[in-house]
């Protein structure tokens, strides 16, 4: 256990984390921000250099070598922000935006939820049957879609309506979740395929840690100062905003960079058509 590392990646992530929560209450351009942000930046660049040159790395980071596992990383990351960010700023809308009671809020944010369960345990087998690429840029285009309607909800909204929005969010995200997550280990080879999932594992963590305070400062920006049933939804528009252009960038990530990968079934059906070339000239 090098303890150096460990030093290290505690002193960066948090660092970066502290940094970006601390901008909602003293601004971007405050000492405070500025000098976290910077401490766990080169904090994380001499960890990963560390990383490099041990035998044993806590993470081996050079799987970011492997540009399919960059690329699914990434959109992995893009997308559990969406998630996150949305799941931050819709119960404080619910309750503070349309003043909705608590036990209410709950149920209203149940149907989203459950469509995130059901359409999350089917998405990895659509990456059986067409690859990476179409499931990914599906669920980013869903999940946009998502995010157009809640930025633009407002304080006098119908129930239905921002119901319906979670759904189509809740469509999406996780359309694109599972497969941007085979897409990006499939590519490891076996000896990095555990430091893979480590790293993807790592950086959700983070990631959602960053989306919740870009969200409550973006919200913050958007309350300017009050804490009226108006306010709260500009606030909570402004954090949408968040969670659609990220959506954004996952579609286009997908559509630029992820290649087609043949489904395993599509695989087998070129092993057995190869095998059955090869065994023809022998039959005659």
């Amino acid at each position: 256990m090098d303890v150096l590392s460990i030093v290290m990646s505690t002193i960066g992530f948090g660092g970066v984390v502290i940094g970006v929560s601390l901008a909602s209450q003293t601004g971007w351009g405050s000492w405070e921000v500025l000098l976290a942000l910077v401490v766990g930046i080169v904090s994380l660049a001499l960890f990963c250099r560390r990383q490099l040159h041990l035998d044993e790395p806590i993470l081996n980071v050079r799987a970011f070598g492997i540009r399919s596992f960059s690329v699914g990383t990434s959109l992995v990351m893009v997308d559990f922000m969406v998630i996150m960010s949305s799941m931050y700023l819709l119960p404080m809308y619910w309750q503070d935006g349309l003043m909705v009671p608590v036990a209410l809020t709950g149920m209203l944010m149940l149907p989203g939820d459950i469509i995130n369960a059901v359409v999350s345990s089917i998405s990895g087998r659509l990456f059986d049957r067409l690859g990476g690429r179409r499931p990914v840029i599906a669920g980013f285009c869903v999940a946009a879609v998502g995010a157009v309607l809640l930025v633009l909800t407002n304080s006098h909204s119908a129930y239905w309506y921002v119901v319906v929005a979670h759904i189509i969010l809740m469509i999406g995200a996780p359309l694109a979740m599972s497969p941007a997550q085979t897409y990006g280990l499939n590519a490891l080879p076996p000896r990095l395929a555990a430091d893979g999932s480590s790293i993807m594992n790592t950086l959700q963590q983070i990631c959602g840690a960053i989306a919740t305070a870009l969200s409550t400062s973006l919200m913050s920006t958007g309350e300017a100062g009050q804490r009226t049933r108006d306010a709260v939804s500009s606030g909570t528009r402004m954090g949408f905003m968040l969670t659609l252009a990220l959506a954004v960038i996952g579609v286009i990530v997908a559509t630029v960079f992820v290649r087609q990968q043949q489904a395993p079934a599509d695989v087998e059906e070129t092993s057995a058509t190869q095998s059955a070339g090869h065994e023809a000239p022998a039959e005659r």
